[in-house]
């Protein structure tokens, strides 16, 4: 890798704390630059927050980290203000709440020597560290592309709430850019398996478009590594029952826009 490489991460926050007062992105932060692939490429951090946010200080944090705020309070206008920025070879992003294997942007990198956007399933944790389940729905903290792939897909719809991502998504596919999305080593990939064994891993395949394949990597873990927890969007879907609704509008939209839910 050339020192000529560069990567911009961006990272929503809506700047929540953990139990013991420090805030989820340093923990996110903290593994973008422990990265063994660090050593080879320029890292450069942007944190998006929602407009009139007060800008922590928080003096541990890297000089290459800066804060952006974003027109509006959604995820998707904070990824968006955050990405503004991009002059990089690339650009990846990292949810405040996750974090990623030291190992990941290196698999992730070496898979884009034959892909143009790597997503990855993730090891999903709860608040005490122990796990739950492996989560093969591609969410963004396991997004690395080229940066012509941001600039042709364009931005994320700021009118969605839960389901931007899917919605990014589909217009990836319609662009028709190799994906490959990072399974663990010993994860199915045969369809035949994957339908039984593993039916949410099927739907990468199922509903992400023609140009997806899986690329297995050497570890036995996912190297994303997600945080669940009862702010999450995931557990507001499931026991606010607004969200929920919202959720199905917006599901019934992708529907009608792209004749699936985009994976």
């Amino acid at each position: 890798m050339s020192d000529s490489q560069s990567i911009l991460v961006i990272v929503p926050s809506r700047l929540r704390r953990r139990d013991d007062g420090t805030f989820l992105f340093e923990r996110a932060i903290r593994s973008i630059f422990n990265q063994t692939a660090a050593k080879g490429i320029s890292i450069d951090v942007v944190v998006g927050v929602d407009p009139g946010s007060e800008i922590p200080n928080v003096p541990s944090l890297p000089q290459n980290v800066r804060f952006t705020h974003a027109q509006k309070a959604s995820q998707a206008a904070a990824l968006n203000a955050s990405a503004g920025s991009l002059d990089h070879t690339y650009l990846a992003v990292l949810e405040d709440d996750d974090e990623w294997h030291p190992e990941f942007l290196r698999v992730a990198l070496e898979a884009l020597k034959q892909l143009e956007f790597v997503s990855s399933t993730q090891l999903m944790v709860d608040t005490k560290g122990e796990v739950v389940c492996i989560l093969d729905f591609p969410t963004p903290s396991g997004w690395v592309m080229e940066r012509r792939i941001w600039h042709t897909v364009g931005p994320f719809d700021e009118t969605y709430r839960f389901h931007l991502d899917n919605e990014w998504l589909g217009r990836l596919a319609e662009a028709g850019f190799k994906r490959g999305h990072l399974v663990e080593a010993t994860a199915p990939i045969k369809a035949e398996w994957l339908k039984k064994m593993r039916p949410e891993l099927y739907r990468v395949v199922e509903l992400g478009g023609p140009a997806v394949t899986f690329a297995r990597h050497p570890f036995l873990t996912p190297l994303v590594r997600r945080l669940e927890h009862e702010a999450s969007g995931i557990s507001l879907i499931y026991t606010d029952p607004s969200a929920r609704e919202q959720s199905e509008t917006e599901q019934a939209r992708l529907q009608k826009r792209f004749g699936r839910i985009p994976w």
